[in-house]
This record gives structure tokens, C-alpha cells and sequence, in this order.
């Protein structure tokens, strides 16, 4: 009994013993590791809603920053473009948001007054962020009452693609490129002479009569006239039905009832990669797919200039640090590092099409070897962005149903223009 009671308490002091060596001998205490993962490196999640060329292109250069940092890794989800804003409205709902997520210019108004986006500026010196880095007119579209909050990766505006062997037919293409006078009557005159030259199953001008290419063609040549562009009157009242609006868009519904633009067309851009159409108006994210067709020797431009000043339809992908409960400093960190990262690479982002927003990148050798890039990279300092309205998506898919009524012969530009803007108000609760 006695000899099994001090074996007993040897071992309770052996125990004890090597409790108190491990806690004071072994291992020093850890460094706080709040935001860091294994080997060191701070993981931040990254949502975007790229799929195709774009999401190709968006990988690699993930994959290339991962590749290149010690310090930060990136994790993407790609969502389906469909329901992205939905799932990161979800989630920012349910205090699950990610790190960083790509954020339209068009869609900031639906998340920066409510508080979903963190503002910038306190955040982004210790990041290597430069403003003057950007282009001004990207740039604006990201600030709000004098505050940055995000940062703009592009611009992708509509731009107008040219088959060169039809327009050399036509007699309008010189040094390579389309000829016209810079009025309406000019472009008219352009496609009416391409009509009378190609075959007779080749569109002149090829654009949907469905969805929104003539509202963003429309939303261009209405900024291009002098005080054009007005949506909202300073109330928020819907102020689209005026003498400038009608002007445009009566020039636009010509292009259909001429026949310059042919009827029912679905698939423009398949049109023209099958060298069925000689000109498209169509967004810069094309150009990828144009330039690996076979045997299409096309060229692009900027959207024509009709009226007093150049002026484009687009809009922005821009990179923004949606808002948690209890923010983490060192993700915050990591993420506008990257977020910075991708914006001074632009140039690998230009391979889908898009217009880097950092300047110095266009003047970059990488930039300037690719093609078509550089024909249309002007466009970034015209672009006009949708009025900022958190309702503005759902205005414009109501707005669009007045045009198709138009392209259809159903309604004339006058009563689209009337019946848009009473769609508009009703949408946005006036």
C-alpha cells in the first residue's frame, strides 16, 4: 500500500514537472496571427463575376500575383454574372462578405450610400495606392462626396468594329480606316454606301433588335449633343423626355426603318465573326473574340462622333472592400495591395479587351504591341457612365422594353421617349 502511494505521487510530480518545462523551456509564446494563415501569409477572398475570356485572363493574373508575393494569398470565387450582386448582397446582409469584390461604377449606387462599401482614403497610401495614377474620368466614377471607394480597374465602353474588306469595297475605308463626315447625314451617307456595295445578306450595320445595344448606342449620340445626357431633374423626376433625348433617338430608330440596320437581328457580334455585317457597335470586350477568328481582317474605332463632342457609353469594373462587423486591418491591407496591383497590370487585363484605367499603362510597350487596343483607348476620357441612382438597373430593363417596342414599329421615338419617362418614375417611386 505504502510502496504503491509513492509511486503514485512520483508520477503526479513527473507530471507536473513536464507541464512546467513545456510551458517555460520548450517554445516561446506565438506571434499574434490575426489575419495570417499558414506560412505566414495573410489569405483574403476575392469575388468576381467573370466567366469566359475574362475570367481566363483574371486567373492568370491571380495566379501570377500569388506566384510573385510572400506576404498575401488570393483566393477567387467566380460567381455566374447573373445573380453576382444578389449573392454579394447576401452576404453582406449576413456579415459573410468577401475580402475584396469587383464592383461596377453602374452598380456603386446600390452600395455605397447604405454603408456596404468602405471608404478608401484612410486605407490606400499605406497600400501604394496613387490617385494621380488613374484617369480622371474613370477614376470620378468611383467617388463619392469627395471620397474614394474603390479602385477602378478599366473602363469598357462601346466602340465600333469594322470589316475592312467591305468597307474597301464600299470606298470608305482610307489609311485603314472608316471614312465619314462626322454629322448624322455623314454616318447615314457611310452605311448607305456599304449597303449599295456588299452582298445583299451582308448587314451594313448589325445591332439587336432586342436587349440593350441601341440604348447604350442611344445613351452615347445623346452625350455627344451639347447638354445632352440629363435622366433626373433635381427633384429625382425622370427628365429623358426632352428636345435633345428625341433628337438622338430619332436618329437612331432611322438606322431601323431604313433597314441601314436590318430587321430582326439577335446576334450581332456572331454576324460579324461569320463576315455576315461590316460594322458593329458593340463593347470593347470583343475584341478578343474578333481577333481569334480565321480570316476576319477587321478593324475598331471609338463610337462615332455624329454631333458636337465625342462621348461613349461604358462603364467600369472597380475593386471595393465590402464592410464586415469587425473589419481585420491586415486583410484590409493585403486586399488593396493586390487591389492596386491588378489596376498597375493593366496591361494583362487589356488582353480581354478591356481599357486599363491606369495611365502610364497605355504608354506601356506591352500595351502598345498588342492590336487594336491602342485605336480605341481614347475612349476612356469621353466614356459617360449611367446617372447614379440605386434603382438605375432596374430603370434601365424597363426603359429598354419602351426602345424594343420602337425597334419593333410598334411606337414611335416621341411616345418611347414619353411613356420611358413615366416608366421611370414609377420604377424609382416618384
Amino acid at each position: 500500500m505504502r510502496r504503491n502511494k509513492f509511486i503514485s505521487t512520483g508520477i503526479l510530480l513527473l507530471a507536473i514537472v513536464l507541464v512546467l518545462s513545456a510551458c517555460a523551456g520548450g517554445s516561446q509564446p506565438s506571434q499574434s496571427t490575426e489575419g495570417k494563415e499558414t506560412g505566414g501569409k495573410t489569405k483574403i477572398t476575392f469575388w468576381t463575376p467573370f466567366s469566359g475570356g475574362d475570367g481566363e485572363f483574371m486567373t492568370a493574373m491571380i495566379d501570377k500575383f500569388n506566384q510573385e508575393n510572400k506576404d498575401i494569398q488570393v483566393e477567387q470565387l467566380s460567381n455566374r454574372s447573373e445573380d453576382y450582386y444578389t449573392k454579394l448582397q447576401t452576404s453582406l446582409a449576413s456579415d459573410q462578405a468577401p475580402d475584396l469584390a469587383v464592383l461596377h461604377s453602374s452598380r456603386m449606387p446600390q452600395f455605397v450610400p447604405s454603408g456596404y462599401v468602405t471608404p478608401l482614403d484612410d486605407l490606400a497610401s499605406s497600400a501604394g495606392v496613387k490617385w494621380e495614377d488613374f484617369n480622371p474620368t474613370i477614376l470620378e466614377s468611383t467617388i463619392y462626396d469627395s471620397k474614394h471607394y474603390s479602385i477602378p480597374l478599366d473602363t469598357h465602353a462601346i466602340v465600333m468594329y469594322y470589316n475592312k474588306k467591305y468597307l474597301e469595297q464600299a470606298g470608305v475605308l482610307k489609311d485603314g480606316k472608316p471614312s465619314f463626315e462626322q454629322s448624322p447625314e455623314g454616318f447615314t451617307e457611310f452605311l448607305s454606301k456599304i449597303k449599295n456595295a456588299v452582298p445583299a445578306d451582308v448587314a451594313p450595320l448589325a445591332q439587336p433588335s432586342v436587349r440593350i445595344d441601341a440604348y447604350w448606342m442611344f445613351w452615347g449620340f445623346y452625350n455627344q449633343l451639347t447638354g445632352g445626357g440629363k435622366f433626373y431633374d433635381a427633384n429625382g423626376k425622370a427628365e429623358l423626355n426632352n428636345p435633345e433625348a428625341l433628337k438622338a433617338l430619332e436618329y437612331v430608330n432611322s438606322l431601323y426603318t431604313s433597314k441601314l440596320i436590318p430587321p430582326n437581328v439577335n446576334d450581332a457580334v456572331k454576324l460579324f465573326q461569320d463576315q455576315k455585317a461590316a460594322v458593329v457597335i458593340t463593347g470593347v470586350w470583343s475584341t478578343g473574340a474578333f481577333e481569334n477568328i480565321k480570316g476576319l481582317d477587321f478593324g475598331v474605332v471609338p463610337m462615332p462622333q455624329i454631333y458636337d463632342q465625342p462621348a461613349t457609353w461604358g462603364d467600369s469594373h472597380t475593386l471595393a472592400l465590402p464592410k464586415h462587423s469587425k473589419e481585420n486591418p491586415a486583410k484590409q491591407q493585403a486586399a488593396l495591395t493586390f487591389a492596386n496591383w491588378l489596376a498597375q497590370n493593366g496591361e494583362m487585363w487589356a488582353k480581354a479587351g478591356h481599357i486599363p484605367s491606369v495611365t502610364k499603362v497605355l504608354d506601356s510597350p506591352e500595351f502598345k504591341d498588342m492590336p487594336y487596343r491602342s485605336d480605341y483607348a481614347q475612349s476612356a476620357d469621353f466614356v459617360k457612365y449611367w446617372p447614379r441612382n440605386e434603382k438605375q438597373g432596374q430603370v434601365n430593363d424597363n426603359v429598354i422594353k419602351e426602345f424594343e417596342k420602337m425597334m419593333a414599329g410598334k411606337q414611335d421615338p416621341a411616345t418611347t421617349l414619353e411613356k420611358s419617362n413615366a416608366v421611370i418614375d414609377k420604377t424609382i417611386g416618384q
